[in-house]
């Protein structure tokens, strides 16, 4: 898909560049998204932190005195609308990585656009679907609670550009825009490229979206709607053999150069390619007549497309992966296609709250189109199809929010069922506190029920029954004292895969007890004049068990220095954060599945990474600059991502995120 996004590139520059002459208007009114605003406890770009748009000092042709940068939002299929950030804080340093997200609890493998190791779990789902595999490539796909929409005020562009690992660059472009006060659309690129230090590590990936919402005049109708299409794609050396590990362990000057090292196999690549049509729409039959009426009762529906296809090519067989029917070219191709359409209504009150119920359809396709060694195709296909009943009810007392979601599929060829109750203590909007409950049971994964491959010990079917998990969790929010995250769940039937013993056989399985899993993060942040310190620190038990490993602590602490310099034309940030979390059986990775699986002769970890950043913020534009694991020559070379996937060394990156508001 990357090759064929070069028309859908060039599309884009010249509609950009088209729409900032043509549609640089300023509406009368701002209308805001139906919805809240999101809670502060969420993140730097959710809370208002500062004006830092001055139209008055734009020179353009266009300007809107009145407008104010909150007037800038962006906002979910949920319509939990936040505010546009340009300010600059320590949680953006954390996010500006290729997932633009804080990757906490991930460890990234050496190449930026390769897979990353999960140190700790959240089993809460909201979607009882079974999921299409691949997970390894599932970091950074964008699903629709990814998507963003947007209402903006005037045009409104952000560029996000960062520096990759040799002859590469990874960048991320969107802009949005209003045709008129009712009507927004978003246009959005992200692109990477990336050769890596290692032999045959290449990453490459493209994302394209467009959102567009829209509300008639009298604002009963409205509806929401993207397209998405995506590609991930990698070069597959299934890391540097057991003999090159001492030499990379011993720091071997001769091997400093990574290239050098000779990998399993130098003539694989898989790829992860989707795309989707999304449409939510709804039509208001009862809203308020006055101030004193609150009633409303709403009619919607949801309709989308989306299909995925998974691609495992290799040039000869490696015989690590056992026999395979080819003699040469190895192509598995496993892909997912689903129809989903709901209806739902929603009623909402003052005194009893909102109350939502839906009747969902889900059709769906599983198969296989694999090329064996005579050249004929081998197709298999899976069809189904689900019926889904769910409702939400939330509501406010006072200071309490109580929310509620439960649903079940009630029939079709899989199950599977999912609660979600809690109550928050909102006390002020610096103290909130949040309990609930869950309870859901999912079905395996697709490519955990059925899969094909040209070697043989990756093919099955099985009949694995539902991993079903309850849980309760709990946050606190006082940043002034902490900040806590905690949640236990009990895990029954757990999912993974793992090797067969004695063999060298990769295949799904499943834990037949239960599982205890406790896992604690607090987080805290005190000041000496400019001078900050952010220390978050997570703890986790899951018991006696060698399914689900992880470690047992990680912590990141960041010792920082910020304040304006220059006269206040400048706002500077620049500390050193270090990462580290105890040893355990880390996971390692298959790249024919693109999963990691289960081990447990080795414990990798107790490797300390130090960085070292330099962030500005000038007007709208902020810079960063990170010499990244600069520790790695003086602390030991024992720092992995994963079984015989040695983690990055030291490197310097320098990257920006550039906002135009028109």
């Amino acid at each position: 898909m990357g090759n064929k996004f070069n028309l859908t590139k060039i599309s884009f520059l010249i509609f950009v560049a088209f729409s900032c002459f043509g549609w640089a208007q300023v509406p009368k009114e701002f209308i805001r998204p139906a919805g809240k605003e999101r809670p502060s406890d969420l993140g730097g770009e959710a809370r208002p932190l500062g004006d830092s748009l001055n139209f008055e000092e734009l020179n353009s042709k266009v300007t809107f005195k009145s407008a104010k940068i909150s007037d800038y939002h962006y906002f979910s299929h949920l319509n939990d609308s936040v505010m546009v950030d340009t300010t600059l804080t320590i949680r953006k340093d954390w996010k500006f990585n290729y997932l633009r997200k804080d990757d906490f609890d991930l460890m990234p493998f050496a190449n930026i656009g390769q897979t990353y190791n999960t140190l700790s779990y959240n089993f809460q789902r909201s979607d009882w679907m079974p999921g299409f595999g691949a997970s390894a490539k599932q970091f950074d796909f964008k699903e629709i609670k990814d998507m963003q929409y947007y209402q903006v005020a005037t045009p409104f562009t952000e560029l996000a550009f960062k520096t990759a690992f040799s002859q590469g660059q990874l960048l991320d472009a969107l802009f949005a825009v209003n045709t008129s006060r009712k009507f927004n659309y978003s246009i959005g690129y992200k692109g990477l490229r990336s050769l890596g230090k290692y032999q045959h590590v290449l990453s490459s990936s493209g994302f394209f979206r467009f959102t567009a919402h829209y509300t008639n005049p009298k604002n009963r109708y409205q509806f929401k709607a993207h397209v998405a299409m995506q590609d991930i794609s990698n070069q597959e050396n299934g890391g540097i053999s057991d003999d090159d590990l001492v030499n990379f362990e011993n720091g071997d000057v001769e091997f400093l150069d990574r290239a050098l090292f000779d990998p399993l196999f130098e003539d694989a690549e898989n790829k992860l390619s989707g795309k989707r049509f999304y449409l939510n729409q709804s039509y208001t039959l009862v809203r308020p007549k006055d101030s004193l009426t609150t009633r409303t009762l709403r009619l919607g529906n949801v309709t989308y497309f989306d299909q995925k296809k998974y691609e495992y090519n290799q040039s000869n067989p490696f015989e690590g992966y056992g026999v395979s029917s080819s003699v040469r070219d190895i192509k598995d191709q496993n892909y997912l296609s689903r129809f989903y359409a709901d209806f739902n209504v929603g009623f909402t009150s003052q005194i009893l709250g909102s109350l939502t119920g839906s009747i969902s359809f889900n059709d769906f396709t599983f198969g296989h189109d694999n090329v064996f060694f005579d050249d004929n195709n081998i197709s298999e296909e899976f069809r189904g199809s689900l019926v889904a009943l769910d409702g939400t009810y939330t509501n406010r007392i006072g200071k309490f929010e109580l929310h509620t979601k439960a649903g079940a599929i009630v029939a079709g060829n899989q199950d599977g069922y999912n609660f979600d109750g809690s109550l928050a203590f909102n006390w002020t909007d610096k103290f909130r506190i949040k309990a609930g409950v869950y309870s859901q049971s999912i079905a395996p994964n697709f490519n955990m029920q059925h899969y094909r491959s040209d070697y043989l010990n990756y093919n099955w079917n099985t009949s694995l029954n539902n991993q079903k998990t309850n849980g309760l969790y709990f946050l606190l929010f006082a940043p002034s004292v902490v900040e806590i995250e905690a949640d236990v769940s009990l895990i029954s039937d757990y999912l993974f895969f793992g090797k067969v013993p004695d063999l060298n056989q990769i295949k799904p399985m499943q834990f037949e007890e239960s599982i205890a899993y406790l896992r604690i993060k607090a987080a805290r942040e005190v000041q000496y004049g400019k001078f900050f310190w952010n220390n978050t620190l997570r703890f986790q038990n899951a018991g006696n068990q060698t399914v689900l490993n992880v470690p047992d602590w990680q912590l990141r602490s960041t010792f920082y220095y910020s304040d304006d310099v220059f006269k206040k034309a400048m706002f500077l940030q620049t500390g050193i954060t270090l990462n580290v979390f105890s040893e355990y059986y880390m996971n390692a990775y298959d790249p024919v599945l693109s999963e990691f699986f289960s081990q447990n002769n080795r414990k990798y970890g107790g490797f300390p990474r130090l960085d070292f950043f330099v962030n500005a913020k000038v007007r709208q534009t902020r810079i960063f600059l990170k010499a990244e694991h600069f520790n790695s020559a003086w602390t030991g070379y024992n720092f992995y991502s994963a079984p015989n996937h040695p983690y990055r060394d030291f490197t310097v990156r320098f990257g920006l995120v550039w906002n135009f508001f028109l």
